[in-house]
């Protein structure tokens, strides 16, 4: 994890650039320009209201005391109360505005990146952790909402604030008011400086955080493993070694943006000196005119104060905006071409109407492979006809690389040279949903994602009738399952299918492939987390299943694989064998070794129980 860090925050020095990713959110906000614009509107109309007040008090001290005359007096109170009403509505309508579009502008952003997710390969999620992709997709977003709403807000309350009182004195007063902005070139001058540190330190707090998360979810998802392992001593003490570090170099940070905010504002109260130093001037001949400077002054150091703090939380939120402008920007290591895109559409957008019938026919035409983080070839200028129908089994020891043909024929991962053949046309010559679709994926580890049992049925095929999920619970003897559930089909099975044990997963997974009425199966070690008589069952319905079907069984067990029209034997990532079961045994080579040794251990088993 560290190293994979290390790796990131070199490649992000590349990117030093003031602002950097800002263009890539226009697309968001353009959508929201009139509440946008209305936002600003009411900013600057109320932010006019807070300009006018000095001038009212002006006006009252040189008229009403000075003068002591009060024959204005009615007229001056209708503007008055008048101003502070027009002012509450329009900063009413402009926080409204500015929630409405933080809210949005996080939901659309977490839409494109969760999407953008669903369309990159596997490659990317075995180089990043869940922590880390989680930190971008919710953390990241959520500065970001921030920033494009409230800090829009406040950027035009107080910019116009400063700008409009800065006019406003230089009308009554220009000398004094120029010496006022004398300070500005100095602001200017120290955010130069203090830029580039402050967003080396709050990257690395970003980086950091995400290591965090990713401990957190560590934690929570291998509970029973660690518990197991009794290893909650070595987890605590990986959380709070990530956790001090995080905390140093948040001191470090802060101490940075605390020298950042008190140089800053050492400088902006020069303007409120400046004014008392030059303003007695004024107080002896016009009263109203020295209050209303003084009020512009003070009122001047919140925007300044502002200007200061913005500019940091800017910085800081910099980092985020690269952070996930670089998630949107990664490009999957399979993709489909534009003109294939035009055809038969994307993952979102499918052009159903083009898709052609799939058969169930695959070949490997000279097909050269490696993964992307690996160095060495898995296969070199491999063939293979897979004639639709047939039973192709893949056997190997633990680790072997059995499940590398079927991360190509699922278009998983793309032949590094050749091609894979889908029905005698290359698989990259179609889209990735049309031959996703027509797969029926059994993991050995099952997956079933939050909900009810029907609820996960239904994504194998949502239009299923009731008498075809009954047919299909049963073929793998999954109504079993569903009989002892307290509220049947309609239990729960909890997050991750944690109310459920793993062979009844499996089951409920099983079951749902074949809703699906795949054309192509695909088993891997399907039957690895059942139990003996399951397994007899489910083999059973395999036998049935696969007709009609090009299957492809990945098993551990190859007792189980016997009947297969052809076993391809994998060891060290490379297929060394291939024939039928009495083939392979004639050769007495690997098969035959995996095969006696896995038969004589099943049998002191038996003998043993």
């Amino acid at each position: 994890m560290e190293q994979a860090i290390n790796s990131r925050e070199k490649q992000q020095d590349q990117y030093s650039l003031p602002f950097f990713g800002i263009p890539r959110l226009f697309p968001y906000l353009k959508k929201y320009r009139k509440t946008l614009t209305l936002m600003v509107i009411c900013g600057l109309l109320g932010t006019g209201v807070d300009i006018l007040m000095p001038v009212l008090q002006r006006y009252a001290l040189n008229h009403f005391i000075a003068e002591k005359t009060l024959d204005t007096l009615p007229w001056y109170i209708a503007i008055y109360v008048a101003a502070i009403l027009f002012a509450s509505c329009v900063n009413f309508v402009s926080c409204n505005g500015a929630m409405r579009t933080e809210v949005s502008v996080n939901r659309d952003l977490r839409k494109e990146a969760f999407d953008h997710l669903q369309t990159l390969s596997f490659s990317y999620f075995n180089q990043n952790s869940v922590g880390w992709i989680h930190s971008r997709v919710m953390s990241d977003t959520s500065r970001i909402g921030s920033l494009v709403s409230w800090s829009l807000m406040d950027a035009v309350w107080h910019t116009s604030y400063l700008i409009g009182s800065l006019a406003v004195m230089l009308f009554i007063n220009a000398r004094l008011a120029l010496l006022v902005m004398l300070i500005l070139p100095l602001i200017v001058v120290l955010f130069s400086l203090f830029q580039k540190k402050l967003i080396a330190a709050n990257r690395k707090i970003r980086e950091l955080n995400s290591r965090i998360t990713g401990d957190f979810n560590e934690g929570i998802t291998g509970a029973k493993t660690v518990k197991t392992l009794v290893a909650e001593e070595k987890m605590a003490g990986d959380f709070i070694r990530d956790t001090d570090e995080m905390k140093r170099t948040s001191i470090r940070a802060a101490r940075l943006r605390g020298a950042f905010s008190v140089t800053m504002h050492l400088a902006s109260s020069l303007a409120l000196a400046i004014v008392l130093w030059q303003g007695g001037y004024i107080a002896a001949s016009e009263v109203g005119t020295f209050s209303m400077f003084m009020s512009y002054a003070q009122g001047m150091m919140e925007p300044v104060r502002w200007i200061v703090d913005a500019i940091s939380d800017f910085i800081t939120t910099q980092v985020n905006i690269e952070r996930l402008t670089r998630l949107l920007n990664t490009k999957s290591d399979v993709s489909d071409s534009e003109e294939v895109i035009a055809l038969y559409g994307d993952t979102f957008q499918p052009r159903k109407e083009n898709w052609e019938p799939i058969r169930g026919d695959i070949e490997f035409d000279d097909v050269s492979f490696r993964y992307p983080d690996g160095d060495e070839f898995v296969l070199e200028h491999f063939n293979l006809k897979i004639p639709f129908g047939s039973n192709i089994a893949i056997v190997g020891e633990t680790g072997a690389g059995k499940s590398t043909l079927v991360n190509l024929v699922c278009r998983f991962f793309e032949p590094t040279s050749g091609r894979v053949m889908i029905d005698g046309r290359d698989a990259r010559e179609r889209s990735q949903l049309w031959l996703h679709s027509a797969i029926g994926y059994v993991l050995q580890t099952p997956h079933l994602f939050s909900g009810t049992i029907r609820d996960n049925l239904l994504y194998g095929n949502p239009n299923a009738t009731q008498e075809q999920i009954d047919r299909a619970l049963k073929l793998v003897s999954a109504d079993e399952v569903v009989a002892r559930m307290e509220k049947g089909i309609d239990s729960d099975v909890g997050e991750g299918g944690d109310l459920l044990s793993t062979g009844e997963k499996q089951l409920i997974s099983f079951a749902r492939a074949i809703l699906a009425d795949p054309r192509i199966l695909v088993l891997d070690e399907a039957t690895a987390s059942v139990d003996t008589l399951t397994e007899q069952k489910i083999q059973s319905a395999i036998d049935t299943i696969i007709q009609g079907r090009t299957s492809l069984v990945i098993a551990h067990r190859l007792s189980t694989v016997r009947n297969a029209d052809l076993i391809l034997v994998v060891r060290d990532g490379k297929i060394v064998e291939q024939g039928t079961h009495a083939e392979l045994l004639k050769k007495k080579g690997h098969y035959f070794r995996l095969y006696t040794r896995q038969y004589e251990d099943e049998a002191t088993s038996t003998l043993l129980s």
